[in-house]
Order: C-alpha cells, then structure tokens, then sequence
C-alpha cells in the first residue's frame, strides 16, 4: 500500500494509473477503521483496479467542536487493517493541505435533505460533507465512489450533489454491517461500555420490529409507536428521533405507497454517544 499526504503527489500517482485505462475507486472515511469500512474496500475490489482510501477527519462538518477533538484517531492501527485488505492507495492529508483558504466559501442547494433529521439536528453538517466530498472527487476523479448505508441521510446527499454536478461517478451503496447482536458497526461504538452496547441494541430492534410488520396492514402510525416502546422502556437510552422516510427525498410518510422505497430512521443516546441506525423498508 502507498500512502500519500499530499494532493499534488497523489494526481500525479493517478493520472499515471488513469492514462494506462485503470479503474479507480474512491473510499472516504475519517478513519478509527473497522469491518464496515472494510466491507466497502472488499465491494470495491472486484469492480476497480485501484482502491483509494481517504483518511481525513474534516473540520467542516463538526459543528460541535468537543464531537471533533474526542473523534479517535488511531492511524496506525487504521493501517494495519488496510494493509490486511491490500487496500492499494491511502491518501492521509493534513488540514491545511485540504483548506489552504481559511476563508473558503462552499454551499450546494440541497433543498430540503440538509434541513431535516440529521441536517437539522447538526446545521451545516452536509455542507461540511459535500465541501470535502467534493474536493476527493475532483482530486482523484474517481468512476466509482463507495458509501456506508448507515449514513443513509448522508449517502443521500452525495447522491444529490453528483447530480446536481453533473459527475460522471457511479454511487456504490453498500449494506450496514453489524455485529453478531445486531448493533451497526461505528466508530463511536468506542466509546460504548460493554453495558452500554447492550443498550444500544435496541435501536437495530426497533427498525426490524418495523420491517417485520410493514406487511402486516397495521395502522403505519401504531407500527411506529411501538418502535419507539422498544427504545423508550430500554433505561438510559434517550431517543432523538424516529422516522419512516421515502427513501430519496427522506420526508416522513404517514402511509406506504408499494410503488415507492422506504427507509426507518433512528437516532438515540447511550452514555453519552450518539448513534444512528437506518433499515430500508420493502
């Protein structure tokens, strides 16, 4: 694996790559890596001839600056784990490398998918993330892009801005992985006591007592109401929000259309984390 801290470095490395007709893949992450990463690396694999991976924990989208210094950052276990996918390029810059102006104006319409739920909850958030997305696509030039489903919101996002720039990338969306009891796989999952992870379970079992009687005909709001049951009798879980979305404009619904996709949205919670958890709804 070589690893590049500089952007002139690594488009000089690429555009060898790319003039010699390789297929690039592009992985963004803010490292403290685990098996969700991995598992989009390994869905790149077979379908790319390079594999890119970002590390670059992005100031931009913090608008909590105590959330930004906690956020791990073990690096070099993060490249212990690379290596052991033959991940084939870490690009790791610094913050001036990716912000040499302090005074960097950025802003992308994306109408109402960065003022509810986690735009809401987190303003500016998206603005951060399209900001830097969108500075790794134009410096790797990617043709394919692999995203976490359990961003969901934030998958939405990069969905909406490679259309409203026109981006000649495909978007890989690949599936949540979970551990043995259900619980999505993160990186604040660190700072998750044994008992708290407990807890933290009921989230993944909310979503599923929602998908497992989606079918049912049951009253869409009584399905909800007993979701939420399950988060709010699990002592020290404190839920943020609950949600049955359309999957690509994320507005909530109030009844199931068979022609449409969907998606239940969770956030919560435990000893002090916040966690997000998603299920998409057939």
């Amino acid at each position: 694996m070589e690893i590049f801290k500089t952007k002139a470095s690594l488009q000089a490395h690429l555009q060898k790559a790319r003039s010699a007709g390789k297929k690039i893949a592009l992985i963004p992450t803010m490292g403290a890596l685990h098996e969700g990463h991995l598992s989009l690396l390994n869905y790149a694999k077979p379908i790319s001839d390079i594999r890119v991976c970002s590390i670059f924990v992005n100031p931009t989208q913090f608008n909590d600056p105590k959330d930004l210094e906690k956020y791990p950052r073990p690096i070099e276990n993060d490249i212990k784990l690379l290596e052991s996918v033959a991940c084939d390029i870490l690009f790791m810059p610094s913050v001036d490398e990716m912000y040499p102006d302090k005074d960097e104006n950025w802003h992308i319409d994306l109408g109402e998918l960065d003022q509810i739920w986690e735009g809401e909850k987190r303003p500016g958030h998206f603005q951060g993330v399209t900001q830097v997305v969108y500075k790794l696509f134009t410096l790797v030039q990617p043709d394919i892009a692999c995203f976490g489903q359990k961003d969901f919101q934030q998958v939405m996002v990069i969905k909406r801005m490679i259309e409203i720039k026109d981006l000649p990338i495909q978007l890989a969306i690949c599936p949540i992985i979970r551990d043995e009891h259900g619980l999505a796989l993160s990186s604040r999952n660190m700072r998750l006591s044994e008992e708290g992870k407990i807890k933290a379970l009921a989230l993944s079992r909310s979503l599923q007592y929602v998908k497992d009687h989606l079918a049912d005909n049951i009253d869409l709001q009584e399905i909800k109401k007993k979701a939420l049951t399950i988060l709010t009798q699990t002592e020290g879980l404190t839920v943020e929000y609950f949600a049955i979305c359309e999957s690509n404009s994320l507005k909530e619904v109030e009844r199931i259309d068979a022609s449409k996709q969907y998606v239940a949205l969770v956030t919560a919670w435990v000893e002090g984390v916040r966690l997000i958890d998603n299920m998409t709804l057939a």
